[in-house]
């Protein structure tokens, strides 16, 4: 190994009633992908934020080029060369995606113009580059979640950083965008960049880095050493003390149950033409495409979010009206997981029992309108516990846990709301494997209780892993029906001859 360019050496974090990092040490190479692994909570925002000067150490220290290294703000850190992709995207939505990727230097001087032509000719470098499909002037809010993360990217690549931090980069994006990216790394860590890619897709970490640290409840579980000879399983075993637990579920046919969602003839205000599907109770019926397809708008307009334009949907056989989010709760019992828990999945100033709680309130409400937190509490903590939500309090404020947390409490709302459909939308993006798993194993389980769950997810494996029956949609088009019988290759195959016509096409 040569000598390191970034060194920590017992860095510790304390946070009111939480120890987060304990004497934690990473030491990073020039040209190398460096890995840093763990369950949620165990440390690695955390660590990330102090190297980026988010947060300052409470003990340790950093060094940088053998010099003492102590960023005491991000621009500290982005003008020592270091730079970072968060995994909850910090842009500006009111502003362009060239603002946004050139947020730090858009003009040299306080009250020089800034020339927009030309920001816009720098920014569509980088849009080809990551080959982002869409112009540079677009609003950032306008745009879905995974181009939302290409853009943020996009923003760290352009500093010309030496270290670059990224914190779960991939967990929006589609195999395509995902090769894209690596190529770059590569490129970077060819030029001499050291990486830090922060994942819970261990085939990812497998493919693309050469060392990996990993951390376990904010204690090193190992420190800076080479992935040469590591299997997943060593991996896993590092990460949660436990080989992974992969359940082996039989196919299942639902064919006989009732129909609990009817779609029939559906056109709606974002584009969708004649689409129809049946949702059978206690069926898992996935809803698989590639990023832009259509499957979250067509989502948001089951549940009242979006404008049904024309044709009918039927819940139980009878004609349904739904207007809104809270209508397809209370009225239909139909609740849907968010793919986006930061915009739409979670109240971030507010707490974790607030959050959870919030699809319960009506239910819970006494003579008079009023609802208790022990009531509350009563209800939806057993759901928080089983998914092992890492917090001292259920009162501590949702935007101050890691973002697998957050994603478990949006989780976790919905299935205390009992709902008879549930829609959910990428439900394990940024959580850790046994969380993942146990996500899985929630929807099993639901699914044999009666409940009928659309599962709309960009993870292949997880679709096959989970899912009864797969729809395939592509550009607002629902293209074929797929019987799941669990073998991952043909599937995956099936799926993708869908999408691009023939497996030919597919594979390139």
């Amino acid at each position: 190994m040569s000598n390191p360019v970034f060194e920590a050496t017992d860095v510790t974090k304390v946070f009111p009633g939480v120890l987060a990092l304990d004497k934690v040490g990473l030491s990073l190479s020039p040209g190398s992908i460096h890995a840093l692994l763990g369950e949620n909570g165990a440390g690695k925002s955390t660590l990330i934020k102090i190297m980026t000067g988010v947060h300052r150490p409470d003990g340790g220290l950093m060094s940088l080029d053998g010099k003492p290294f102590s960023p005491h703000t991000p621009r500290d850190a982005i003008s020592s060369g270091v730079g970072v992709v968060h995994q909850e995207r910090n842009l500006i939505p009111q502003f362009s995606i060239a603002e946004n990727i050139f947020l730090e230097r858009l003009s040299t001087t306080p009250f020089k113009k800034i020339d927009y032509p030309n920001l816009y000719a720098e920014a569509q470098k980088w849009l080809d580059l990551l080959e982002i499909d869409a112009r540079p002037e677009t609003q950032v809010d306008k745009l879905n979640v995974a181009r939302m993360q290409l853009v943020e990217i996009a923003k760290a690549l352009s500093l010309d950083t030496r270290i670059l931090l990224l914190d779960e980069p991939t967990a929006s994006l589609t195999q395509h965008e995902t090769e894209t990216l690596f190529g770059i790394l590569n490129r970077l860590r060819q030029d001499g960049a050291s990486l830090v890619f922060v994942s819970h897709k261990l085939e990812e970490v497998q493919e693309i880095c050469d060392r990996v640290t990993v951390l376990r409840d904010g204690h090193n579980a190992c420190e800076s050493r080479s992935l040469t000879g590591l299997d997943r399983q060593d991996i896993v075993r590092l990460m949660i003390g436990r080989s992974e637990q992969i359940p082996q579920w039989s196919q299942r046919d639902n064919s006989g149950h009732n129909v609990a969602l009817d779609v029939q003839n559906v056109a709606t205000q974002d584009g969708h033409r004649n689409i129809s599907f049946q949702l059978r109770k206690g069926e898992v019926l996935g809803l698989y495409g590639l990023v832009g397809s259509g499957r979250t708008e067509l989502a948001k307009a089951l549940i009242g979010a979006g404008k049904v334009t024309s044709g009918d949907i039927l819940i139980n056989g009878e004609k349904a009206s739904i207007s809104s989010v809270a209508d397809a709760l209370h009225n239909y019992s139909i609740g849907y997981v968010s793919e986006d828990r930061k915009g739409e999945g979670l109240i971030l100033i507010h707490s974790i029992l607030e959050n959870a709680g919030i699809t319960v309130w009506k239910r819970l409400m006494n003579a008079i309108g009023l609802v208790t937190d022990g009531k509350v509490e009563s209800a939806v903590d057993p759901v928080l516990k089983k998914l092992e939500v890492r917090t001292p309090s259920l009162r501590q404020i949702v935007g101050n846990l890691s973002g697998g947390n957050q994603q478990k409490v949006s989780v976790a709302k919905w299935l205390a709301a009992n709902v008879k459909i549930l829609i959910v939308d990428e439900p394990t993006v940024g959580v850790d494997i046994k969380t993942k798993a146990y996500v899985h194993e929630l929807i099993r389980e639901l699914s044999d209780a009666g409940t009928s769950i659309l599962l709309i997810t960009s993870d292949m494996p997880e679709m096959v892993t989970v899912a009864d029956l797969i729809l395939v949609m592509d550009e607002f088009e629902l293209r074929g029906e797929i019987v799941n019988d669990r073998n991952y290759d043909a599937v995956s195959e099936r799926i993708m001859h869908h999408i691009h016509g023939s497996t030919e096409e597919a594979a390139e």
